[in-house]
């Protein structure tokens, strides 16, 4: 299994990109939101891989943070969701907004992707939204201690699917949801969250 390739970027092309390892280049296939992440051709670039084995398909994905690949890998899960699907969905959105959208059940947002037909987009949300089910949160259990109001405690158990949707653990979040400001929307949390989990490492 291919972890991850840390070496010289040697071509990028529109959803595709070349590095090169110990001599090998390795073709990736990647979103846009990807490649215009890393950096120009020459540089060092790091990449999260999947390497995706399907029948007579094989094929090396890379993408430019944990939680695209995360993204990637619940996507590819879903049934009739193949690799180029999933990387046209997360060429048009970010990591968060995906999360966001499958916590709040908004499967529409999906058939704006190029070739995503309704019947898919209500099957990305209902197996995805499956996995992170919101009778598992129980905000008790989460130390939240604040004088939110039930709209603020709605954004923030949307916010903790929606994390936990991008593979974080209900212990990981919750004690970051209750430090931020509890004004904040459920997109705000999960942005701000991220920035916190990304800053420790």
């Amino acid at each position: 299994m291919i972890y991850s390739l840390n070496g010289k970027l040697i071509a990028k092309e529109m959803n595709f990109v070349v590095i090169e390892c110990g001599g090998v280049g390795y073709g990736c296939k990647t979103s846009y939101n990807t490649i215009s992440k890393i950096g120009e051709i020459g540089s060092e670039v790091m990449l999260y891989t999947h390497l995706y084995i399907k029948e007579n398909i094989v094929e090396l994905f890379g993408f430019a943070s944990q939680q695209e690949l995360n993204c990637f890998r619940l996507l590819i899960s879903v049934t009739g969701v193949g690799g180029k699907a999933a990387v046209s969905i997360l060429s048009d959105m970010t990591p968060e907004k995906f999360a966001f959208i499958v916590a709040s059940g908004d499967n529409k947002a999906f058939t704006k992707t190029k070739g995503i037909g309704a019947k898919t987009a209500q099957r990305i949300v209902l197996e995805l939204k499956d996995k992170i089910s919101s009778e598992s949160i129980d905000m008790t259990d989460t130390g939240y201690t604040g004088s939110a109001n039930i709209a603020d405690s709605s954004a923030i158990g949307e916010a903790m699917e929606a994390l936990m949707v991008l593979g974080y653990s209900q212990g990981e979040i919750a004690p970051i949801l209750r430090n931020l400001d509890s004004s904040l929307d459920t997109q705000g949390l999960i942005k701000e969250t991220l920035r916190y989990m990304a800053s420790r490492k």
